[in-house]
């Protein structure tokens, strides 16, 4: 017995290591990414500070340091060792480097025209203005654009620059132009305050609740039960051609619905004959882009449903049937009685999965709307792919997607523990009372 339990538990390893390589470490990375600020400018790993115009606006907007951004994107002239080495390198008249060293050494001018002044008051001043603007560029000191790889690096070079900041200060800076990412909990506020977080959602409650109700259940059953009725061959004919949009290349089922729909496509040719002008149909307004995109999903999600509820009808007792129908049961009757409290078990497969299967696709969205016409048909996926993986802007928001991705994950746990309870899951699966 024992070897067999071990025997089973090794036959299910690679089962069990695809699932936490595949299924559990995305999920999990999702959740850790999702309190970070990560993008395209902060990359994945570990950034560094710069002073850089974003910045120290940052520093200005977000901190209250208007005062401090401004003398940080100041240059700054200062007299010390580090200037009079480079004077020595430029190799400049000795005697100012010594007047500089003894009378103005540690002083900080706050703007070249000042440095220059002192330059000029020199006993040994140099005789050309080229001399003396030479000199003053080899005092000036500018942590604009230079990076530094940790924070005692930021507070060495600001020390260099002449800035003193208090501890507040410096701290404040060093937030301000970190480059890399950190943990944040700013995603969340910033899709729980926005705007947009709530169109979407309205449109994903839109999309997933009209596909679902119409197409994916409601229709699927009706395709089943309409062919469980008819002789096998042609049923089989039937379901085969239902199955042409899910077995079809997504791009190649697109491009004919937008053959459908184009300005030069088929429905514009033919109401053409009507006097009706030629327009894209897809994206020519709100309500069109929603009816193709419906549609487009539908005919995808009705031919799983198809198949499943044909399989459970098929499943049913034959002599349930062969009852009613010495009973005097109609086709509708049969249907009511027989057929509809045998699927209850489907019915809740179906729904759970197909709300979260449209829930989390877009590929057709995608390729038909692009949540278009104005981000009218922007669903939360399609949202989520955009901000994290391709956006107009270039600066890919790894981190907000990761949270949107991380609120869809929940959403749909939470809607399937509604189903399981709505359906009554603890009784589908309890044995039957003669086992009792």
């Amino acid at each position: 017995m024992s070897s067999s339990r071990t025997l089973g538990l090794l036959l299910l390893m690679p089962a069990l290591i695809l699932v936490v390589l595949f299924f559990l470490v995305p999920v999990i990375l999702t959740g850790v990414f999702s309190f970070t600020n990560m993008s395209t400018s902060t990359g994945i790993t570990g950034g560094a500070y710069q002073v850089t115009p974003n910045s120290l606006q940052r520093l200005s907007d977000d901190y209250g340091l208007s005062s401090v951004a401004e003398t940080l994107g100041q240059s700054r002239y200062v007299v010390d060792e580090q200037s009079l080495a480079r004077l020595q390198q430029g190799e400049a008249d000795e005697d100012v480097i010594a007047e500089l060293r003894k009378d103005h050494l540690g002083q900080t001018f706050e703007t070249r025209r000042a440095a220059e002044r002192m330059i000029k008051e020199l006993r040994h001043r140099p005789s050309s203005t080229r001399a003396i603007k030479a000199i003053s560029g080899m005092m000036s000191r500018s942590i604009a654009h230079v990076r530094f790889d940790t924070k005692q690096a930021l507070a060495a070079g600001l020390s260099e620059a002449g800035i003193e900041l208090t501890p507040e200060e410096t701290t404040a800076v060093a937030q301000a132009t970190y480059t890399g990412w950190v943990w944040t909990m700013a995603n969340f506020r910033r899709l729980f305050s926005s705007p947009d977080t709530q169109r979407v959602l309205i449109n994903t409650a839109i999309y997933v609740s009209i596909t679902l109700v119409l197409f994916n259940t409601t229709f699927a059953m009706v395709l089943a039960i309409a062919t469980f009725y008819m002789p096998e061959a042609p049923a089989g004919i039937f379901r085969s051609i239902w199955l042409l949009p899910r077995i079809s290349p997504p791009v190649i089922y697109v491009l004919m619905w937008k053959w459908l729909a184009w300005d030069t496509g088929f429905l514009s040719l033919f109401l053409e004959n009507f006097g009706v002008p030629s327009r894209n149909w897809m994206l020519e307004s709100t309500l069109n882009a929603w009816v193709f995109v419906i549609l487009i999903n539908g005919f995808v999600g009705a031919s799983m449903g198809m198949i499943i509820f044909s399989s459970a009808i098929k499943a049913i007792p034959k002599q349930l049937f062969y009852a009613s129908e010495v009973d005097g049961a109609s086709r509708w009757q049969q249907i009511r009685h027989v057929i509809l409290p045998q699927l209850r078990w489907p019915i809740l497969f179906i729904t759970s999965y197909q709300t979260l299967s449209l829930m989390t696709s877009f590929d057709l969205i995608l390729l038909s709307t692009d949540g278009g016409p104005g981000a009218t048909t922007e669903v939360w996926a399609l949202a989520t792919y955009h901000t994290a993986l391709s956006n107009y802007a270039g600066n890919f928001q790894y981190g907000l997607g990761a949270a949107m991705a991380l609120i869809l994950v929940v959403m749909g746990v939470f809607l399937s523990l509604i189903y399981l309870r709505f359906f009554n899951y603890s009784t589908l699966v309890s044995k039957p009372l003669i086992e009792h």
